[in-house]
């Protein structure tokens, strides 16, 4: 046998042994894939499928352009992303700034302003929603202490009501969001605020100039994120308000809810579907954004 042949035979031992190692790697990459495929198939797409089924008939639409409920629901999702968002990311984006300095008191009030964030929604609403009832609710009691005047009447007075909704869900997540751009503050190199300084800057320039260049693509990100999350919001509104008074706070997280509880199953499917214009350009312009 030649020592041509003998180095072709190995060659051909070494190509059959890494093609069987291969196609191990490959079965066990399979192996390994197919619970987390067998779960995003039964938990995301038949639950979408289905609910894009029972939502296929056009007349549901039809019916649901007719909903006085529906339409006070829509303008009231588009005051709700509006307000809450645009007040949430602007504290955010200030409290990141305040919570930089590195005094003992300013951490202690760091991890305060936390508490809201890492507790569960449902007892923390649910307690607000008492604390706000017109009879016996600790805040109106205090202000009869304080006035002599009986309160408001926070939660049946609908312009009230979706105002303290917002507020609700501001001071839930406001404090994630302040992380997130906390953390983009903390990644700018100090350098650059002590050369600024020694130019004689101000704070407002070293803001305008530093921080806010470094830190455009994480807001403008955090905030389509924060959009997509409000749209699906559904603890603010229901636990604060339960959609009233009657159905006048309603948003599309909660209207289908309400459809469920008539045992109009199919609008209540068609409003999921109506909510998803409000996403889908979101979750492009973020994708969009992130692939650059």
């Amino acid at each position: 046998m030649t020592a041509t042949s003998i180095e072709t035979a190995r060659r051909d031992t070494t190509r059959r042994a890494r093609s069987s190692q291969g196609l191990s790697k490959e079965a066990w990459g399979r192996i390994f894939v197919t619970p987390y495929v067998l779960i995003f198939l039964s938990l995301v797409v038949f639950p979408v499928g289905y609910a894009f089924w029972l939502a296929r008939d056009p007349q549901l639409y039809v019916e649901l352009a007719k909903d006085p409920v529906f339409l006070r629901t829509a303008i009231n999702t588009l005051i709700f992303l509006l307000v809450a968002i645009n007040v949430k990311m602007m504290v955010a984006l200030f409290l990141s700034g305040f919570f930089t300095h590195k005094r003992w008191w300013v951490k202690v009030l760091a991890v305060l302003f936390v508490l809201p964030w890492a507790v569960p929604s449902i007892p923390t609403i649910i307690s607000m929603r008492f604390m706000l009832n017109p009879e016996w609710g600790v805040i109106n009691q205090l202000i009869f202490k304080l006035t002599t005047e009986d309160g408001p009447n926070w939660l049946n007075d609908p312009t009230l009501a979706l105002s303290l909704s917002m507020v609700v869900h501001i001071w839930k997540s406001l404090p994630f969001w302040t992380l997130i751009l906390l953390a983009g503050r903390l990644a700018i190199p100090l350098e650059l605020y002590e050369a600024a300084s020694v130019d004689g800057a101000g704070p407002w320039h070293r803001f305008r100039f530093i921080t806010w260049p470094s830190m455009r693509t994480l807001y403008v990100t955090c905030t389509l994120l924060s959009m997509i999350f409000t749209v699906g919001d559904f603890n603010s509104v229901y636990l604060l308000t339960g959609g009233g008074p009657a159905d006048l706070t309603h948003v599309l997280a909660t209207l289908g809810i309400r459809y469920l509880r008539l045992d109009q199953v199919g609008l209540a499917m068609a409003t999921i579907v109506v909510a998803l214009p409000f996403v889908l350009p979101l979750v492009f312009f973020m994708m969009k954004r992130l692939s650059r």
